[in-house]
């Protein structure tokens, strides 16, 4: 079963993932999960990203954990989103639930 079967809801975000349309993606986002628990993003893998999109997601991601909901990426960050979590020094930081998050990867004890 692929990650978008699992989840209830699935959204494909826009190409450009910046500040100047963050809060649109916000308010998406937060429109999906009032009548879902779980919701599945499809970033473009040449999308144009910044911090405040990678800030976002975090944020998202630990106000859903905290209300009992679930977020996931369709697939492993890539293209500019992952340069973008390399570059802030998230990738290096990352526990093991962050590595399956954004990268789909298992970490190993």
């Amino acid at each position: 079963m692929s990650v978008r079967e699992q989840y209830s809801e699935s959204i494909s975000l826009p190409e450009v993932l910046t500040i100047r349309n963050i809060s649109d993606i916000f308010s998406k986002i937060a429109s999906l999960f009032k009548n879902n628990s779980s919701v599945v993003l499809d970033i473009p893998e040449k999308a144009e990203a910044d911090l405040s999109f990678v800030q976002l997601i975090e944020a998202v991601r630990r106000h859903a954990e905290t209300n009992d909901k679930a977020l996931a990426l369709a697939a492993p960050a890539r293209g500019q989103v992952l340069k973008v979590l390399e570059r802030a020094g998230f990738v290096e930081a990352f526990n093991s639930e962050d590595t399956k998050f954004w990268l789909h990867e298992e970490v190993k004890p």
